[in-house]
């Protein structure tokens, strides 16, 4: 198999030495942990090599920003060596595809957000969603919602912010509008999502139970809150459904052994995406390829501590931090002891 000339393959990848077809179907399932991006991305070095320069062109279709720092946003935390490394995966509000070549994404909201970190051993992949009304230091601009950092300074504040709450570096961001993940699944002939109770958004009939939605029920499902007793908690959790959903209909559809569909997939997202300028696709091939031994049981999906919601001194209705069990996170991610926090507080919130 050909890759690009910037990838560095593992000195036991062979070519009369890959993994069975079989395995590598599995494998693939737990790159959902990096988000709807890598999923696609990283299929790049995994098919035929005769389609791996037109997808990676489809790939150079995105968006690219420079991530930097500004002087009121403190040191970035110490990346420490063998702590494993993270990513920070975005959703925002809708923008015209006409649009999406603009490096300004300020002015949206990102509804959706997930920190990821992959084990430094590359066995174990932990996805953790922020309630988007998280009530944080936003650097330069005070306490407010987490989500408001994309709005105030686009994707640099975003990372920025997450960076400091979480206190440590974000290896790689991606960002993907919504309109996107509503093509995406269409491109997919629909996906089958667990579906936590009966109720209607947006003119659409949810079931309690599995069902297959199209790309507009898709993202109609993953934006309701109101219709939940828990709120934005369980659209986080829905918003991981559809994650889970799109990576198992790539797989069970054969998506990533298609190479035109693949291609056509590609295709359709790239135009609502932004990454950072380091996501390129030699560097999605590579982490692919040191993630080939990864297991559907090593993705582990859990929610940011959090208090209660409650309101501020001006009356805004915002949910409180849990900076005890905070602490206990940052502690995990930078020592790559995910593995322990996971087995203590999965499922506590």
């Amino acid at each position: 198999m050909n890759v690009p000339d910037d990838v560095d393959l593992p000195s036991d990848w062979e070519d009369d030495d890959q993994p069975d077809p079989r395995q590598r179907r599995g494998r693939r399932f737990a790159l959902l942990g990096l988000g709807l991006v890598a999923v696609l991305v990283v299929a790049v070095g995994l098919v035929v090599a005769n389609y791996l320069h037109g997808i990676n062109s489809s790939y150079q279709k995105r968006t690219v920003v420079e991530i930097t720092r500004g002087a009121s946003d403190g040191d970035r935390p110490e990346a420490i060596e063998g702590s494993g490394r993270n990513y920070l995966l975005l959703g925002s509000d809708k923008r015209a595809p006409e649009d999406a070549a603009s490096e300004d994404v300020s002015g949206q909201r990102s509804d959706a957000m997930m920190l990821v970190h992959v084990s430094d051993d590359n066995q174990s992949v932990y996805i953790m969603s922020f309630p988007r009304d998280l009530y944080i230091d936003v650097p330069g601009h005070g306490k407010d919602r987490i989500n408001s950092a994309l709005s105030y300074g686009g994707v640099g504040l975003a990372v920025t912010a997450v960076e400091n709450y979480a206190g440590v570096p974000v290896d790689h961001v991606a960002l993907i509008d919504f309109e996107g993940i509503e093509g995406l699944v269409d491109a997919l002939g629909g996906i089958d999502v667990d579906v936590p109770q009966s109720f209607e958004a947006q003119g659409h009939q949810f079931t309690e139970g599995t069902q297959t939605l199209d790309g507009e029920e898709a993202l109609a499902f993953a934006r309701e809150r109101k219709e939940f007793s828990e709120g934005d908690f369980q659209r986080n959790r829905n918003q991981q459904a559809v994650l889970e959903g799109i990576a198992s209909k790539l797989i069970s559809a054969d998506t990533l052994s298609d190479p035109g569909k693949l291609a056509s997939t590609v295709e359709t997202i790239s135009p609502y995406l932004t990454t950072d300028a380091g996501l390129s696709g030699g560097t999605m091939v590579e982490l692919g390829l040191s993630m080939r031994a990864v297991s559907t049981s090593d993705l582990h999906f859990l929610a940011i501590p959090h208090g209660d919601p409650t309101t501020t001194s001006g009356g805004a209705s915002v949910v409180a931090t849990d900076e005890e069990t905070m602490d206990v996170l940052r502690e995990a991610l930078r020592t790559d002891d995910m593995g322990t926090y996971y087995a203590q507080y999965a499922g506590t919130s």
